[in-house]
């Protein structure tokens, strides 16, 4: 992979996770049927800008892996720091704000909220904890969620593949 000339040098322990990735998931989550999702993920960098943008849309599939309902529309910025930490701020469609601190390792983060907000039509959403890393060219991500009442647990994942 060929870094871009105007990546912000503090962004450089995310090159791994630039570009277009898609691929298949699997959710499952108390009083939610398990389901399979189709998802698409761009990161680029915000030029000259110590920052990475993230956009994620997840989709319900058919049992012919057709997109049928979206789940998930989210934009991030997340922001390496000189410890080796990462910021990232997170939008969601559904009226969810989040801020996260993680843990950048070689082609991996991991992330967990530090805070939440939610509008008043917002879900009833506390906390979640999300794990990215490439793996054989891969993109590997978990997402587990505190919401509905329920303690953190595992409520999606999946494999992604660069476009």
């Amino acid at each position: 992979m060929q870094l871009p000339d105007d990546l912000h040098e503090a962004c450089r322990p995310l090159a791994w996770l630039l570009g277009r990735w898609r691929g298949l998931g699997l959710g499952e989550y108390p009083g939610v049927e398990a389901f399979r999702c189709w998802q698409e993920l761009d990161a680029d960098h915000v030029p000259r800008e110590p920052a990475v943008r993230v956009r994620s849309r997840i989709w319900v599939v058919d049992e012919d892996a057709r997109p049928t309902t979206l789940l998930v529309d989210e934009t991030s910025y997340w922001r390496p720091q000189p410890d080796g930490n990462v910021e990232v701020v997170l939008a969601r469609m559904d009226g969810v704000v989040e801020v996260y601190l993680g843990e950048l390792g070689s082609a991996r983060a991991e992330l967990a909220t530090r805070g939440v907000l939610v509008t008043e039509s917002g879900p009833p959403y506390r906390a979640a904890h999300r794990l990215y890393g490439l793996v054989d060219g891969r993109l590997m991500w978990v997402l587990e969620q505190a919401a509905d009442g329920h303690a953190l647990q595992p409520y999606v994942h999946g494999e992604l593949r660069r476009s």
